[in-house]
């Protein structure tokens, strides 16, 4: 990812650290998380959508730990379609990379129980805050 990516801060909590003494693997998709719900926040403002991760792959490079103190969560759109938006990540640990990820988020109606589309104001703040054509 390039300087100009969407990067968020995340403290490396002591519950994070395993027996091993290393960041928890599951914890990893809890950083992805934080970081993906104030992008939303962010480039989305006041346009509410319920979703749903549909997938989730993470690969692990180098061991996080409590000496790390924090994780900087750097996330982009690779993908944009209709019902859903596929996001990249990069986890730095000390200016390391330590991870990278991608997730891809379905647009969902509870009710239904069924993928919707995303709306167009969606669509349209993304592509903004990413530079899309």
């Amino acid at each position: 990812m390039d300087d100009k990516s969407y990067a968020v801060e995340v403290d490396v909590r002591y519950q994070d650290v395993d027996a091993l003494g290393h960041v928890n693997n599951a914890i990893y998709a809890t950083y992805l998380e934080e970081a993906r719900v104030e992008y939303l926040q962010d480039v989305l403002g006041d346009v509410e959508i319920e979703a749903v991760i549909a997938n989730l792959e993470i690969d692990f490079l180098r061991p996080v730990t409590m000496d790390d103190d924090h994780v900087t969560v750097h996330i982009a759109v690779a993908d944009l379609g209709t019902k859903s938006i596929t996001f990249e990540y990069e986890v730095y640990a000390t200016d390391e990379l330590a991870a990278t990820a991608s997730t891809v988020q379905v647009a969902y109606d509870r009710e239904s129980r069924e993928a919707v589309e995303l709306p167009d104001r969606y669509h349209e703040r993304v592509r903004e805050f990413e530079g899309l054509d």
